[in-house]
């Protein structure tokens, strides 16, 4: 059985404010900003390229049966771009309070930069050079091809 990972709830203490930073500051793409059942307003988000969307809405963590979380306390999140100058270079003209990059090793994958949103919530941004020859898409189309062979078990 196939799954993917398409969305993950932000907690943020105020669903407009996030939404604006998301679009103007991360450059993010609203998919969705409705009332979707009477009370329960969600916002959709995605990163350009991205095939997992973050979700912003007061009433998504009772809906699922779980604890709401504070907002401010996801850490960690993370982006991967294939050009981390140019990256920060985009971000910093949108006015996007993020660190230089960090380059912890020579090797591909091994740049970061950091930034929060207005609530705290932490994210990275990690450089995967290696992306711009084998883009994400193509690798797991390979990888479904392969799993769905007869010699593959």
């Amino acid at each position: 059985m196939a799954m993917t990972l398409e969305v993950l709830p932000l907690p943020v203490s105020d669903i407009d404010r996030a939404r604006d930073f998301y679009r103007d500051k991360v450059g993010f793409h609203v998919d969705i900003d409705q009332e979707v059942m009477p009370g329960m307003r969600i916002v959709q988000l995605t990163p350009p390229g991205s095939g997992c969307s973050i979700a912003l809405g007061d009433s998504i963590w009772e809906m699922a049966g779980g604890v709401r979380p504070a907002p401010g306390s996801y850490q960690a999140l993370q982006l991967c771009v294939t050009d981390i100058k140019a990256a920060h270079a985009e971000l910093t003209a949108r006015g996007l309070e993020i660190s230089e990059p960090v380059v912890y090793a020579p090797d591909d994958g091994a740049t970061f930069m950091y930034f929060k949103d207005p609530d705290g919530n932490g994210w990275a941004v990690q450089e995967y050079r290696r992306r711009t020859t084998e883009p994400l898409h193509r690798l797991l189309a390979a990888q479904a091809t392969e799993a769905g062979s007869p010699d593959h078990s």
